[in-house]
């Protein structure tokens, strides 16, 4: 059995019900604003025209979708209305899915495999700022490898805040996970060669690594996260193997600007999604995924701490538009 194998175990039937339920009810507030939108951007059509590709357009734009990725999608759709002639505006659902879904980074209806066999412990390193529910997202992300077997180990290198500290040392007895710590301005990185060091001697399988959540200048916030990264890997040569940016899906478009200023800092390869369920702007996932090439690991669709779903691209595009 390799490392990770624990982390692939079938779901039951009634766990795989109940997430859809919770994704659903989550991207309530998203559903109806998005459908409302485009149900009016081809109210009295009866074809997809160049009218209906304008107003598709704008109302991906206010969906939150992002210019950008907003081009894509009615580019596709034009592509699809020239091949296949005739486009009636009741496939128009349908071909959305597709569009969107083809755009989305990454697939992993069952995301626990991706995680590869080989590497123990395997470091997840998460940044993003202030706010953004990152303290949350790590400790529900702790919950959920442990509830499948997992060693787990927390680093606490945001030194900038006392609080941050503290609220990660609050979920780790929450979770009943040990949480590497030292005094507020201590340096980061020390704490980060600490946790590995640690999560070594115990054998941890996983081990989640916070890092300040302050927007300094770019040259700062590269020189302090490189840092971390080159100390991590005098530890485990091969860390971290995932750097996590956690955004809260609410801010809409700040997320995408958020995503901008963090992957020009760092090597940016997950993402994880909060406070879907408060919001109406989840359409940012679509648009934060395609225009940055990033596949989005992890949701939160609600305040509980089962409420952290894997991500899976494609039940997230049809609970849009159920």
């Amino acid at each position: 059995m390799g490392i990770f194998s624990f982390l692939s175990r079938n779901k039951t039937a009634a766990e795989v019900q109940e997430e859809q339920a919770d994704l659903e009810k989550g991207l309530d507030k998203t559903k109806e604003s998005v459908l409302k939108k485009l149900t009016r951007a081809v109210a009295g059509k009866s074809s997809i025209d160049d009218e209906v590709l304008d107003n598709l357009e704008e109302a991906l734009i206010t969906s939150d979708v992002g210019v950008e990725t907003t081009l894509k999608i009615i580019e596709r759709l034009q592509e699809r209305v020239r091949k296949d002639k005739y486009l009636g505006t009741e496939e128009l659902n349908r071909v959305l899915r597709e569009e969107i879904v083809a755009l989305l980074s990454g697939n992993a209806p069952q995301a626990e495999p991706w995680l590869e066999e080989g590497r123990k412990p395997y470091v997840i390193m998460v940044v993003g700022v202030n706010g953004v529910g990152k303290t949350t997202t790590i400790g529900k992300l702790a919950y959920k490898f442990k509830q499948n077997g997992a060693n787990v180990v927390l680093g606490a290198a945001d030194t900038f805040r006392a609080a941050a500290v503290e609220q990660l040392q609050e979920w780790g007895r929450r979770t009943d996970v040990p949480v590497v710590a030292q005094n507020m301005g201590s340096d980061p990185a020390s704490v980060a060669f600490d946790t590995l060091k640690s999560a070594v001697a115990k054998g941890a399988d996983v081990v989640i690594v916070d890092t300040a959540g302050r927007l300094h200048n770019k040259v700062g916030l590269m020189n302090e996260l490189s840092k971390i990264k080159n100390v991590m890997k005098k530890v485990v040569p091969d860390a971290p193997h995932e750097v996590l940016l956690v955004l809260d899906a609410s801010t809409g478009q700040n997320a995408i600007e958020q995503a901008r200023q963090f992957t020009a800092a760092t090597e940016v390869n997950a993402l994880a999604l909060t406070k879907l369920d408060g919001t109406a702007k989840g359409g940012v996932a679509v648009g934060i995924s395609a225009e940055f090439n990033i596949p989005i690991r992890y949701i939160g669709v609600g305040e509980k701490i089962t409420d952290l779903q894997f991500f899976d691209k494609q039940a997230f595009v049809d609970s849009l538009f159920v």
